[in-house]
């Protein structure tokens, strides 16, 4: 990996009011709080509200940044927001969320890695501020995932939940968050996870769910358990670190049983893992970023620790990062 000139220097985060519990689920669905917290280790989890898209969200993960650490966004020359819950088809979050801040001379796109795309958008936004293009970039997570999810589906819809985490990536060569990266994927397990959308076939096969969210959970939960331990010895090798050089664990918060098995190994402790997986659900591109803020607030990540994030999910896709943590703590 080229060394990297980039440094994360500040994040925020937000997750709607509501929420959704175990004990709602049980009334809405065939299932149980024992069933649901024994499959997944899910208690909760963050529901938008009718009106209330991803856009808010990652509006409001900004606006939490910025008071968090007093930080301007307005000399910010991109925004990179990863979600596959756009408000509209376009314009993109990423222009919305131009629009609210009033930037100018900005560019704005939005990735759509699913559950991978956080640590694919702080890949690309290394990758630009190190090849000099650009200096300081809006990174966004950000799901409104109940939107998409069929409440009469019993083995889905205990899993998703919405929210939205954003970090600041700025140039800074004397002191860079970017180790090392693994990416990979995996095109034909992509039936395995999916929404549909104008096509109704894929790889030669007819597809389900009208717009809603559709997951082979066995399958998924077996691509995940072999795959990330393969990529993090990769990570590990190319950063020449070893397993107990590691501060912290964030994966995607998929599933807490998962993080469990992938944990195991990998011969990381949980005691070394942050998830959000608890209290939030599943949130797709926004987990890490949760994951992250929650860290910070439980008073567990520092600043100069060593972290390994893992985003996996529908595509199949993956990407890995060793960094430095860069955000100073408060």
């Amino acid at each position: 990996m080229t060394r990297s000139k980039a440094r994360i220097t500040a994040i925020g985060s937000y997750v709607p009011e509501r929420v959704l519990s175990n004990a709602d689920l049980e009334n809405m669905v065939d299932t149980n709080n024992e069933w649901i917290v024994q499959r997944t280790g899910m208690k909760e989890r963050r529901i938008t509200d009718e009106g209330e898209f991803t856009s808010d969200l990652c509006i409001n993960a900004v606006e939490n940044l910025i008071q968090k650490y007093n930080k301007t966004v307005e000399d910010v020359d991109l925004i990179l927001v990863s979600t596959s819950t756009a408000d509209f088809a376009f314009p993109s979050v990423a222009c919305q969320v131009q629009e609210k801040f009033k930037l100018k001379s900005i560019g704005a796109l939005d990735l759509n890695a699913t559950c991978a795309g956080f640590t694919y958008g702080l890949h690309v936004a290394n990758g630009l501020i190190t090849s000099g293009l650009h200096k300081k970039i809006l990174v966004i997570g950000g799901e409104a995932l109940s939107k998409v999810t069929d409440y009469t589906d019993r083995s889905t819809c205990v899993l998703f939940g919405d929210g939205a985490g954003a970090v600041l990536v700025e140039y800074d060569e004397q002191d860079p968050s970017f180790i090392s990266s693994v990416l990979g994927t995996n095109g034909e397990g992509g039936i395995h996870l999916y929404r549909s959308g104008l096509s109704k076939e894929m790889n030669g096969l007819k597809l389900l769910g009208n717009g809603n969210m559709v997951q082979n959970g066995r399958e998924v939960y077996k691509w995940a358990v072999r795959m990330v331990p393969i990529g993090l010895q990769t990570l590990l090798e190319e950063a020449n670190l070893r397993t107990e050089d590691i501060d912290w664990f964030v994966p995607h918060s998929a599933n807490l049983r998962m993080i469990e098995s992938i944990c195991e190994k990998s011969h990381i402790s949980m005691d070394n893992t942050l998830y959000s997986v608890e209290s939030m659900g599943n949130t797709s591109s926004a987990s890490i970023p949760l994951a992250l803020d929650l860290g910070i607030k439980e008073k567990k990540l520092h600043y100069g620790d060593t972290v390994v994030l893992y985003g996996f999910g529908g595509g199949l896709t993956y990407t890995g990062l060793v960094v430095k943590w860069g955000v100073p703590d408060r």
